[in-house]
């Protein structure tokens, strides 16, 4: 579906040069008494690399058509990640490099939302939080409080991240996957 540049919008998926890509920041400009024009920053899907791009305001970009589906992820053979897709119950495998940052993440019957473009899934959002148990960090301090300074912990899938003073080895936390920051401790 055809559309002027003008309408570019954050976050929107196009086809650019046969290729999927999310804007990831745009500005319209008009410098004096030339053509407008959007100054677009953009991701490229398949390939993970970030541009820019200059659109004349009369340029016609392709919006992509894209997809969305639930997936559950089942187990990790090697690189290779597999999924099943919880609509249809088809199989699927993703390798380390296609989830990015996103795989140190994963765990057994995690549900995730997937993007497909051209019947390839190219993205997965994770949940926005994560409970995962500290399996080694320092001594709780007697006189920590909630607003001291942070320790590394490392957490029952290997990621290290950081955690005020008082959690203690063998405490549930919420860990948001997309920045990696601790969040709460979990009510169990």
């Amino acid at each position: 579906m055809a559309l002027p540049a003008t309408q570019i919008r954050r976050g929107m998926v196009i086809v650019f040069e046969g290729r999927p890509c999310r804007i990831v920041e745009f500005r319209h400009h008009t410098p004096g008494n030339l053509r407008a024009m959007v100054q677009a920053k953009l991701k490229d899907l398949t390939s993970g690399s970030n541009f820019e791009h200059r659109f004349r305001a009369d340029d016609s970009i392709d919006k992509a058509d894209m997809e969305t589906h639930e997936l559950q992820f089942m187990y990790k053979s090697g690189d290779r990640y597999h999924f099943m897709n919880t609509e249809n119950y088809d199989q699927l495998e993703m390798d380390e490099e296609m989830l990015g940052d996103n795989a140190q993440w994963m765990q057994e019957n995690m549900v995730i939302l997937a993007e497909y473009y051209d019947g390839r899934p190219i993205g997965i959002d994770l949940p926005q939080y994560l409970v995962l148990e500290v399996v080694d960090t320092s001594p709780v301090m007697k006189t920590a409080t909630k607003t001291a300074s942070a320790k590394p912990a490392v957490l029952s899938n290997g990621v290290t991240v950081n955690v005020p003073e008082f959690i203690a080895t063998g405490e549930r936390i919420k860990v948001n996957p997309t920045t990696g920051e601790y969040m709460e401790r979990a009510k169990d």
